[in-house]
């Protein structure tokens, strides 16, 4: 019975990720390992693989913060209202990647809404630029990640019986106690599950550190893009797609880890 699925597996992703990666069709002469070995020693590559994972672990910390609480007031409210609100949460999903990001470019620049209630507080000059900024890519990829983290987040929460915290109550422990000690460590795995999906996200994400970072920003999606885009250089691309691949790889090994421990 797993014959078909593991054959479509193999051949419509495992072999084209393999070529892709270590034998790039349109590269005469790929050597995408000597490439990767040569980036390991370039600063500037350096520089965006830190600012890249920067980005995305700051990206996923305010995604928890902000997405976390919304999907506990929602896994609290009313079973009649948790649709709605959680079609709400999620309405952005349905919004294209593109129109989300470009309502940045109103926000953040030169003469966008920030600069100019800046400028009307007194707390700048006229014309902050805030487009091409870690800020800015932070800021989009925040917007486009939330109600990822708040559907994973619903879906762990939405299962725990709320007598389990009227218990924990009942028997002596505060509001914070018994969210702490009996939501947080059953809600962990949904949790863990939703900063993986952000965090990678935000790695491999394109479209919005195109927009918002430039070329001031750069991002691993973007050096890639460069790579095989640009200067024709599908083994370099190939190298980029490696490191981006070990970032998600181990971010994947640390949340199933925390995973194990929280069970514990």
């Amino acid at each position: 019975m797993l014959l078909p699925g593991v054959a479509l597996l193999a051949f419509g992703f495992l072999y084209p990720f393999g070529v892709t990666l270590f034998a790039p069709p349109a590269a005469e002469d790929p050597d995408v390992l000597g490439k990767l070995g040569g980036m390991l020693g370039d600063g500037y590559v350096l520089e965006v693989a830190a600012r890249t994972v920067r980005v995305a672990a700051l990206t996923t910390a305010i995604c928890l913060l902000l997405g976390f609480p919304v999907a506990y007031l929602i896994a609290r409210a009313p079973r009649r209202r948790q649709g709605l609100l959680l079609a709400l949460a999620v309405f952005p999903l349905l919004l294209s990647t593109v129109v989300r990001t470009f309502s940045w470019l109103v926000i953040l620049g030169r003469n966008g809404l920030i600069s100019d209630l800046l400028t009307a507080l007194g707390l700048a000059d006229g014309g902050t630029q805030l487009l091409y900024t870690e800020f800015a890519l932070i800021a989009g990829l925040t917007q486009l990640f939330t109600p990822i983290m708040i559907l994973t987040s619903y879906s762990s929460l939405s299962h725990i019986d709320v007598k389990l915290e009227e218990a924990a109550r009942g028997l002596g422990a505060s509001p914070g106690r018994a969210f702490r000690r009996v939501v947080l460590p059953i809600a962990l795995p949904g949790v863990l599950v939703g900063a993986m999906l952000v965090f990678a996200g935000a790695v491999t994400a394109f479209t919005t550190p195109l927009l918002l970072g430039g070329t001031r920003n750069r991002t691993l999606a973007t050096l890639l893009y460069d790579y095989a885009n640009v200067k024709l250089d599908w083994g370099a691309a190939s190298a980029v797609a490696l490191i981006m691949t070990a970032l998600v790889v181990v971010a994947g090994l640390i949340s199933g880890r925390l995973s194990k421990v929280g069970a514990v």
